[in-house]
């Protein structure tokens, strides 16, 4: 099977990932259609909570039109367990054979972490021509994957990991850049507080910056 290149293809045309830990899943829905208003189709559900694999299953069934996927992926039966859920996307903190291989076999879009020059040979080597780059802030940011770009100039990046509305622009200027995945449009406290109004704006000014980006 192949990986489904429409899935990866619609995460690089929005340019952004909402990467979101959710502690009850009746906020799933809401907060979903708060992204879609803001302009923002695509979704990374963390499994680090337990209402991680109920708030995918809602959003996949009750938002169609959100493209949902699960972070955290730390095995093969997280992932399964995801995959059950209505996941359409996996991603790790780090690199794995076995998972990478398990996804692949299941024609799931894949993620794994990535931080050094023996990481992302590991993952071209598979196939995979983008990473997840994490955490991004720790190793170096935007000059960090510029450098990498200079070996790697088929690959192409998701850096996550302490990333800020205003540290965006930085990261979008760079040409090896699929997409930027970051909690600044619903983090745990927005949503715990129910600013859904904020995260549409938030939304709005990320998929801005992106188009702006994008004409220059």
């Amino acid at each position: 099977m192949t990986v489904s290149e429409d899935t990866l293809s619609q995460i690089g045309r929005i340019g952004v990932i909402p990467v979101v830990t959710l502690e009850d899943a009746s906020q799933a829905a809401v907060l979903a259609n708060a992204l879609l208003a803001g302009g923002v189709s695509v979704i990374e559900i963390t499994l680090r909570t337990p209402a991680a694999l109920e708030a995918i299953r809602t959003i996949r069934f009750q938002v169609p039109q959100t493209l949902v996927g699960a972070g955290t992926v730390l095995s093969i039966e997280q992932g399964q367990a995801a995959l059950d859920a209505g996941a359409s996307f996996m991603v790790s903190p780090g690199y794995d054979d076995e998972f990478v291989d398990w996804c692949l076999d299941h024609a799931l879009p894949v993620l794994p972490g990535t931080i050094t020059p023996t990481e992302i040979m590991a993952a071209r080597k598979r196939g995979l021509r983008v990473v997840k780059f994490f955490p991004a802030d720790v190793y170096g940011g935007p000059r960090a994957i510029k450098t990498l770009s200079d070996p790697f100039p088929d690959m192409k990046y998701v850096p996550t990991g302490g990333i800020t509305l205003t540290m965006l622009p930085d990261y979008l200027r760079l040409p090896s850049i699929f997409a930027v995945g970051g909690s600044w449009m619903a983090s745990k406290t927005l949503i715990a507080s129910g600013q859904f109004d904020e995260i549409t704006h938030l939304a709005r000014e990320s998929t801005s910056l992106v188009a702006q980006s994008r004409q220059n």
